[in-house]
């Protein structure tokens, strides 16, 4: 594998990245995963937008855009791949541990991997925990996924393969690496970005997309205890796509059967299709 850090692309095995590299030392980091259609990253303009304001958010310096594209474009061919998830990543840097960035240079680093499609429908868990809305880091794509990872792992324990959060506001707000649209009275509806979601590069194409396939799609608040009356729900993301849940399950453990794919998510994952098929940067 070929990987490009700092302006140089390396064999995998030579790749190093210092102990002393905030981001692994304290999490001060943002990326970015893209799909990989055709050779091409997916939506570069809207994901290199969304890092920026992730690093904005951070007080974090980015790497001229020109420079990640081309590191982006360079890592695909080097690579040889066509079809694959590409990660950009860029951490606080090598400095002195502690919470002060104290002057350190930011690392900047991209991936890419053969990329395996999501099965079309999923078994959601609802966790325990909640996301912060008002937290500093609310609706930015950070490097920090401790939470994310106990929670998938307390969704797998459950026999589901992604984990549903409320905020502390008591309502939806995400999944751990995806957002969420559940369906009420034929409307498709997903978090606003109030409820400390992260805005989702698919989420927002889905949006857009919606009014063309006849479908009104909207962004607002939704309890979780309406969930138990919702017939059909589903998840998108870059990976993901746009992928139905079969089934929603409680801390109890119990399981209850969703419509999926029902026909918004079935008509909504047609029209991203198209999107794709016609547009890879849209």
């Amino acid at each position: 594998m070929i990987v490009w850090i700092d302006g140089e692309l390396l064999d995998i095995r030579d790749a190093r990245i210092s102990p002393l590299d905030r981001g692994l030392v304290v999490g001060d980091g943002v990326f970015e995963t893209l799909r990989v259609y055709r050779g091409v990253p997916f939506a570069w303009r809207r994901h290199f937008a969304r890092l920026a304001h992730s690093a904005a958010g951070l007080g974090l310096a980015l790497p001229d855009p020109e420079r990640l594209r081309f590191a982006a474009d360079a890592v695909v061919a080097a690579n040889g791949l066509t079809d694959a998830r590409l990660r950009v990543t860029v951490t606080g840097g090598e400095g002195p541990p502690g919470s002060s960035r104290a002057g350190a240079v930011p690392t900047a680093f991209v991936v890419a991997v053969a990329f395996h499609p999501a099965s079309p429908t999923t078994r959601v868990a609802m966790t325990p925990w909640t996301r912060n809305e008002r937290s500093a880091v609310a609706g930015l794509k950070t490097i920090s996924y401790a939470a994310n990872v106990r929670a998938l792992a307390y969704a797998e324990e459950r026999g589901a393969e992604e984990a549903l959060f409320a905020n502390t506001a008591g309502n939806l707000c995400e999944a751990t690496g995806s957002n969420v649209f559940v369906i009420r009275d034929g409307v498709a509806i997903t978090p606003p970005p109030a409820a400390g979601c992260l805005l989702g590069v698919t989420r927002g194409l889905l949006l857009e997309l919606a009014p063309g396939c006849g479908v009104e799609a909207l962004e607002a608040d939704v309890p979780m205890g309406e969930l138990a009356s919702v017939s059909e729900m589903f998840l998108s993301s870059t990976t993901r796509e746009v992928q139905a849940v079969s089934a929603l399950i409680d801390e109890q453990r119990d399981a209850r059967a969703l419509d999926a794919p029902g026909p918004i998510a079935t008509c909504l994952a047609q029209a991203f299709r198209d999107l794709v098929a016609r547009d890879l940067d849209p």
